[in-house]
């Protein structure tokens, strides 16, 4: 509509001018102004720079001056011109034409006598052509508003507005709004799109190619890399599946045709080493145990990879060797470490292998490269396709599994899981004090339910002692062996209201619902810690013997001990057990000092032998103990 409107004021211009083109007596095309009667018509003229003004003398004598005025006005004429005086006739006589190439205004008058001063003065303005851009196009286009948000969005007005030549297939207002209906998105999500560039892209050639240059079935390449297919038809225009509605719309770098309907690029096609092994018709296993391992997605990131693939056949003669089905292959849980092992970090093509090469696999261990006259190998499983380049890496098709060493020995005993696990420090701590060490390490088979080092100190907490005088409980070796099964006992061995019977000689009970499977009171919250010589499962409550209830492991004798500290002597202790009570002294590190068997409720003990330092003295009387620390200076 701009460029319309300017075009009509043209015209207009050109219309009041008289002359125009070659009919005029300079015999060029140019805006005719007329000289006569000390006037010049128009006196104020506006053209584009590159247009030519032509002046024609109508009666009188007269010339044209642009160099200086002749009646002393500033000018500032961006460059000179004149031309000498001619007398005029009815049809005209030629005075001269110019050219204006320079924006700016041009003052100049008629130095003939006091032509001037009697107003034969007159001006030319130039101003830059207006723009026609692809883009000036679409900017004055009531019907691609959204059209024109985008271009901006994408950064591509500079682009577009540039030398070209482009053709721009331009999708209305109309067919962005349908798009996202389709996409289920607002016009500003559309706008916001990471690949909005490339979208756009897809919708310009970068050469003129109007309606005659098209032709059906023609590919023709856009901005953003890919073509766009045109169909000529009975029923119009089509590029891809847009109609063109509106055709050669000419710009000054190109041309604008209008479609019905978003052009959508085509998602790139995937070629990654996952692609190959899932377009083989060979390797259907093998994309099924990538899949199973969860590593797709992995192996279709940037890379670079170098594949070993084995072939169906391979993984077949694998299963009939091990004698296990593809579902139990596939359920194998050390799959993962399997294919990790046919993967290379890098990409090696067959070029860069050498005889004797080691290469690290993903899984960290090495395959061996061997290369004689047989072929390639890898390991023992020899190259039967090389080089299947993808975009992220290479395959090399093999015909057998490559079997990594895996880590499958198991702890060599119950022990040594609860000596390895960071949550039974305290059980450690326990089984040591009773002195179980050795006996759990047999040959078994034993099944241990640990409870964790919260749970013993909950215990601790309900007893009101200390985890030291716990570990001093003189039925401690009692409460362990209520938590240990002379029998591997699985979880899958387990039933609801099993009865266990404990290395104590007394039975535990199992409880399976919904709520998980428990031993008595205590929940199992790992099971199938499993060593060479039985199984552990992880509890989150200790187990206490039927006749060990809270109220007889509560601390219920008095033990007195002075002086204390004590500087060398005798100790004295007293309290309120009976005759049979264990007495025993031990260090901060839990060394037994002395032990005895008490024949009175008051003794007197010599610590004159040992170093200075803080002990404890535990007396003991059945399921009661107590407990004091002294210091020896």
């Amino acid at each position: 509509m701009k460029q319309f409107l300017f075009s009509l004021a043209v015209l207009f211009t050109i219309s009041i001018s008289g002359l125009v083109a070659q009919d005029n007596p300079c015999g060029v095309e140019g805006i005719v102004v007329e000289a006569s009667s000390y006037q010049y018509a128009p006196s104020s003229l506006e053209i584009e720079a590159g247009q030519t003004v032509v002046w024609v003398n109508m009666g009188g004598f007269h010339d044209v001056n642009g160099v200086a005025s002749s009646i002393g006005t500033t000018w500032n004429n961006p460059e000179t011109f004149a031309f000498d005086a001619v007398n005029g006739s009815t049809m005209g006589t030629c005075i001269g034409f110019q050219t204006f190439t320079v924006e700016g205004t041009y003052d100049y008058d008629c130095a003939i006598g006091n032509h001037a001063e009697q107003g034969m003065v007159a001006s030319v303005t130039v101003i830059a052509p207006p723009s026609n851009t692809v883009v000036d196009i679409i900017v004055n286009s009531e019907d691609h508003t959204l059209l024109e948000a985008a271009v901006g969005a994408a950064g591509l007005v500079d682009a577009l507005n540039g030398d070209g030549p482009f053709t721009v297939f331009a999708p209305t207002d109309a067919a962005i709004v349908a798009l996202t209906e389709v996409l289920e998105i607002t016009a500003e999500e559309l706008l916001a799109l990471p690949n909005l560039g490339d979208i756009l892209q897809y919708h310009v050639v970068a050469a003129s190619a109007f309606s005659t240059d098209l032709t059906d079935g023609q590919m023709i390449g856009t901005l953003q890399g890919l073509d766009v297919t045109v169909t000529i038809n009975m029923d119009g225009v089509f590029i891809n599946e847009a109609m063109v509605t509106v055709a050669d719309i000419a710009a000054d770098n190109g041309v604008v045709h209008v479609i019905d309907a978003v052009l959508l690029p085509p998602a790139p096609v995937s070629n990654t080493v996952v692609d190959v092994i899932v377009n083989s018709e060979d390797h259907t296993v093998l994309e099924a145990a990538v899949l199973a391992a969860d590593l797709a997605g992995a192996l279709s990131a940037e890379g670079p990879f170098t594949v070993f693939a084995p072939t169906d056949a391979a993984f077949t003669a694998l299963m009939e060797a091990l004698e296990v089905s593809a579902e139990e292959l596939l359920a194998f849980e050390g799959l993962t470490d399997v294919l990790l092992y046919h993967v290379v970090g890098a990409q090696a093509l067959a070029a860069d292998l050498s005889d004797g090469q080691e290469i690290t696999t993903l899984l960290d261990q090495d395959v061996t490269i061997t290369i004689n006259g047989m072929g390639v190998f890898v390991n023992q499983a020899m190259v039967t396709v090389a080089d299947i380049v993808a975009d992220n890496g290479v395959v090399h098709v093999i015909d057998a599994v490559l079997l990594p060493e895996l880590d499958e020995n198991l702890p060599e005993t119950v022990v040594d899981i609860i000596v390895a696990s960071e949550v039974h420090t305290l059980l450690e701590a326990a089984v040591v004090a009773a002195g179980l060490v050795d006996a759990l390490s047999g040959e078994g088979p034993f099944t241990v339910f640990a409870p964790t080092d919260d749970a013993i100190v909950a215990l601790t907490e309900a007893l009101s002692i200390t985890a030291e005088e716990l570990l001093a409980l003189p039925n401690l070796g009692e409460i362990l062996q209520y938590h240990v099964v002379a029998a591997d006992a699985f979880a899958e061995d387990l039933s609801d209201g099993q009865l266990l019977t404990t290395l104590l000689g007394q039975d535990v009970t199992v409880s399976i619902s919904d709520a998980g499977v428990m031993i008595n009171d205590a929940m199992v919250i790992v099971a199938d810690l499993e060593a060479e010589n039985g199984v552990v499962h992880v509890i989150d409550a200790v187990l206490l013997p039927p006749a060990s209830n809270l109220d007889e492991v509560q601390v219920q004798l008095e033990c007195t001990v002075y002086p204390n500290p004590l500087v060398g002597g005798v100790l004295n202790v007293q309290g309120n057990w009976a005759m049979g009570a264990q007495f025993t002294i031990t260090d901060l590190q839990g060394r037994m000092v002395a032990q005895s068997i008490l024949q009175s409720n008051q003794i007197q003990w010599d610590a004159s032998g040992l170093e200075s330092g803080v002990y404890a003295i535990t007396v003991a009387e059945g399921v009661q103990f107590e407990t004091v620390q002294f210091v020896i200076r």
